[in-house]
């Protein structure tokens, strides 16, 4: 059976939603073994996703301050 390539989420919070309702069927345990295997592996690209949509957020956030926590108001700075 060919796997399907998982669609890129909307946005982060879209991600995140559908990272939290695999993660729940796949607690209940009632999913048969290759639906189990097909979500686990849609969770890990949904996790990743969101992983680097972080980090990126995170970056942009350093670039805004200083060492000591400062906001630089800098527009060049985002």
């Amino acid at each position: 059976m060919p796997t399907k390539k998982a669609k890129q989420p909307e946005s982060f919070e879209t991600a995140l939603t559908q990272l939290e309702q695999i993660v729940q069927q796949l607690e209940r345990g009632e999913l048969p073994l290759e639906e189990a295997l097909n979500a686990f592996k849609e969770g890990i690209e949904l996790s990743q996703y969101c992983q680097t949509a972080l980090t990126k957020a995170e970056q942009t956030v350093a670039k805004m301050m200083t060492p000591q926590g400062e906001v630089l108001l800098d527009e060049d700075a985002v």
